[in-house]
């Protein structure tokens, strides 16, 4: 496909977009296209380009030019550039995690983009690791969550991002690629001891959060995310090496289900809003929906069949009542999780 189809192709959609008054889309895929054309291999060209509020990074990114044991939480916001979606998933554009997790009047949810959320379990004892985002997080500190949490980035060499063929056959490699170099910042494990082809792709969610429990009702920041969840086992957690960073984690437990079902009634402890949706829909659910249980209740199953894998739909929700409102004042979107 040319470069000059590809624009027609953007140009095209942006246009529909205005006569549908959906402004807001129209202006991101326009700057979108407007960006191609200019860069043509955005991935590796030397520059960064600005449009409107949407940042392209056109710089390579490598996992050896990642720096992340030298780079600040503040970095990360400034530098990592998130993948911009529509609501359907489809890539338009990018921008600066800060950018899209700021909860703003003209942007009450932020930006949607594309996040994963890992899940790691030890098939001997059926435990499931646990890590606690580091106080120092800006977004969601102190808070209990699944093993590792984050994003597909734009400009890796290692590419990170995903086509929608990508999504419907389940190989995902993008965010595979994106969630082995996180394991490897946030918890110290090795690349070689969760290979790319050990994750298992379930399905995507959409949900988003404002962070008003730790920075109040007028929260500046929060979570709007389309997010692949991924599983991954072990045989023994103790051929693991697990060396968490200081900046991205305070603790890590392994859990069992009765543990973690201790852990949400205990009213002391902080857990992360998307955690608590794909555990208690998903995970440890009584199977009432699909007939076929939880994910954690037959592991064997679940990493070795399709059956609880849905490639296409993307399941939406709303966050709990203390989540709602922030620097926008963002109220439901969705009104029941669909």
């Amino acid at each position: 496909m040319t470069m000059m189809y590809k624009l027609n192709v953007r140009a095209t959609v942006a246009i529909r977009c205005l006569l549908s008054r959906d402004t807001a889309t129209a202006s991101i895929r326009l700057r979108y296209a407007v960006c191609a054309f200019h860069t043509q291999q955005p991935q590796r060209s030397s520059a960064t380009q600005q449009h409107g509020w949407r940042q392209y990074s056109t710089t390579s990114n490598s996992l050896e030019s990642w720096k992340g044991n030298t780079m600040s939480q503040s970095d990360f916001m400034e530098r990592d550039t998130v993948l911009v979606l529509s609501d359907n998933d489809e890539v338009i554009g990018s921008a600066s995690k800060k950018e899209s997790h700021q909860f703003t009047p003209s942007n009450p949810r932020g930006i949607l983009h594309r996040a994963f959320s890992v899940f790691l379990y030890d098939l001997s004892t059926q435990e499931l690791l646990l890590q606690q985002r580091a106080s120092t997080k800006i977004t969601f500190p102190n808070v209990w969550t699944n093993t590792c949490c984050s994003h597909p980035l734009h400009g890796m060499d290692v590419n990170e991002v995903d086509a929608p063929e990508d999504v419907m056959d389940g190989t995902v490699k993008g965010v595979k690629a994106a969630a082995v170099r996180k394991l490897e910042h946030e918890l110290g494990i090795p690349v070689g001891q969760l290979p790319m082809d050990s994750f298992k792709f379930l399905t995507r969610l959409h949900y988003w959060a404002a962070d008003t429990v730790t920075h109040g009702e007028k929260s500046p920041w929060g979570e709007n995310e389309i997010d692949y969840v991924l599983f991954v086992t072990v045989p023994n957690k103790d051929k693991l090496t697990i060396k968490p960073h200081v900046d991205e984690v305070d603790d890590v437990c392994w859990v069992t289900k009765a543990k973690l079902l201790e852990m949400f009634a205990d009213k002391d402890l902080l857990f992360s809003p998307w955690f608590r949706i794909i555990a208690n829909r998903w995970m440890i659910s009584s199977g009432e929906e699909t007939g076929k249980g939880g994910w954690w209740d037959d592991l064997d199953r679940t990493m070795n069949t399709n059956e609880f894998c849905d490639y296409e739909s993307i399941h939406r929700f709303d966050p709990q009542e203390e989540h709602l409102g922030g620097g926008g004042n963002a109220g439901p979107l969705f009104g029941v999780g669909k």
